[in-house]
């Protein structure tokens, strides 16, 4: 699986994905496209050097193998051969040397993990590393097997009962201020697979039912004891002995970061032009699905290109910023919407705006690190975006000015090329309009003569006095994501601003 755009371990930021510094891309060679990596894998050569045969890799082998023409890297037990890979890694060779002559795992997982390593990287598989035992009080048990577990005080446990028509699923979180948001269901072909996110853990039920189920099914959570009902409806009245065969990783609680992403086929309902090179998407859950990603999460979105598996993160958006501070008229655990700019020389976004309405497109679990609780109590906040980089906003945008009462002030500072650029334009300024807590400015780089507005890049003189606080002390968020360059100027200048470390929140683009 590889992920577009071309952000390949261990580069460290994936779009939207909450970054505390960021990276500089390398300008490739001629030559070194991902699509030339592709098809390098698919020419036969050899690129580990062992001539087809794998190895155990001993920690003392693995070490000596740690220089740019001969790097050998371990994920998850497996040995890389990355040299072949050195030039064609957007983040530069420095960044995968890191790595060399060590287990990358750790850094791997900061960034990547979403990443099918395993074929990508597969014509360089050298082979795995030599397990060694670790003695404990009762045998032995295999390093590979050791796992830091949550307190068993905190860890969740599960029950269920049935009447004539119902079987309801109950999990005890032992945890406060659970909300929907926190629980994904997938029913598929006899499978139930239930993820409860508690914290930064999972929570995970999977298993093969021992009876059929009709696809609706209800979630219910109570936030004051943490108590989550999943109730399935029998699709025959009849009595269930046992609920049914556990599956892999069925009733574990694991560390969220330790748990790989799980993809759903969702349908492709409709696409809309926003302007001349972005478009609305919008896609259906299965049937048997609930999900709702949480504010400022985004989820990842698969395809199968040149047959090669791409993959690219997108932060989902509402239907249209006309709903009278309202819900949309799709429920979000059934709907999600996507706006997304095609690059006609990329992989990802040709193929899929050239999907038709019935397609399926997998789409994968939410990921991200912003949370909720960061805009409770808030006075101010302030939204810097600078094109695609508008949508993480859109929901942050919402649910600030429905849910936070104390907020004075939400302003969106937001910059593009030219005009024609803009995204929703026409119902950012009518919500401003209507909303008189609400402010935006459009900044343009590359503006027309007839531009009577602001323009320039992110700059100190733009920002001085729009992100400035109307109280002092007040309580203030500020909310950055563009492309890199742009997020990390905006940063510093931020920095240069008095705004603390917590008071600033970046997505990459």
């Amino acid at each position: 699986m590889l992920n577009v755009p071309s952000q390949a371990f261990p580069a460290p930021g994936s779009q939207q994905r909450a970054a505390s510094g960021g990276r500089s891309k390398v300008p490739l060679k001629q030559g070194r496209s991902l699509m030339d990596w592709i098809r390098l894998t698919k020419s036969g050569k050899d690129l580990t050097g062992l001539k087809g045969r794998l190895i155990e890799v001993t920690e003392e082998e693995l070490i000596r193998h740690n220089k740019k023409d001969d790097c050998w890297v371990c994920i998850r037990g497996l040995v890389y051969n990355v040299s072949p890979y050195m030039e064609y890694h957007p983040g530069g060779e420095d960044e995968l040397m890191r790595a060399a002559g060590s287990d990358g795992t750790d850094l791997f997982d900061q960034v990547h993990r979403w990443v099918n390593y395993e074929s990508m990287l597969k014509e360089c598989l050298v082979g795995r590393m030599a397990v060694k035992p670790v003695a404990v009080a009762k045998g032995i048990l295999l390093k590979s097997q050791v796992s830091d577990l949550p307190a068993k005080e905190i860890s969740p446990s599960y029950d269920w009962f049935q009447t004539e028509s119902l079987v309801t699923i109950v999990t005890y979180t032992k945890q406060k201020d659970m909300d929907l948001e926190s629980v994904i269901v997938d029913y598929q072909d006899g499978s139930f697979r239930a993820e409860i996110i508690i914290k930064d853990h999972s929570y995970l039920l999977y298993t093969e039912l021992s009876h059929e189920i009709q696809e609706d099914i209800t979630v219910h959570v109570a936030e004051k004891t943490g108590k989550v009902e999943i109730v399935l409806k029998k699709k025959d009245n009849i009595s269930w002995k046992y609920l049914g065969h556990p599956l892999e990783n069925h009733n574990s609680f694991t560390a969220h970061r330790d748990t790989g992403l799980y993809y759903r086929k969702c349908q492709l309902i409709s696409k809309v032009d926003v302007t001349h090179d972005t478009k609305l998407y919008c896609l259906m859950l299965p049937p048997g699905t609930h999900l709702q990603v949480p504010i400022g999460q985004h989820v990842y979105l698969k395809q199968t290109v040149a047959g090669t598996e791409i993959v690219k993160p997108y932060t989902p958006v509402l239907d249209s910023l006309y709903l009278d501070l309202q819900e949309p008229i799709h429920p979000h655990n059934k709907y999600i919407y996507f706006m997304m700019k095609i690059y006609h020389t990329g992989l990802f976004t040709p193929h899929f705006d050239c999907l038709q309405i019935g397609d399926g497109v997998s789409l994968s679990s939410p990921e991200g690190n912003f949370k909720k609780s960061q805009l409770q109590e808030l006075e101010e906040l302030f939204l810097l975006a600078a094109g695609t980089g508008f949508t993480p906003m859109v929901k942050i945008l919402n649910y600030a000015l429905t849910n936070i009462t104390s907020l004075r002030k939400v302003k969106l500072m937001f910059f593009n090329k030219t005009e024609g650029d803009i995204l929703w334009r026409n119902q950012l300024e009518q919500l401003a309009d209507k909303e008189k807590r609400f402010e935006v400015e459009f900044i343009l780089s590359e503006p027309t003569s007839e531009w009577t507005g602001k323009q320039g890049r992110i700059s100190l003189p733009l920002l001085s006095g729009f992100v400035k606080r109307s109280i002092e002390n007040s309580r203030v968020l500020v909310c950055i994501c563009g492309p890199e360059p742009f997020t990390e100027q905006g940063i510093r200048l931020l920095k240069d601003l008095n705004f603390s470390k917590e008071e600033i929140h970046s997505f990459t683009e």
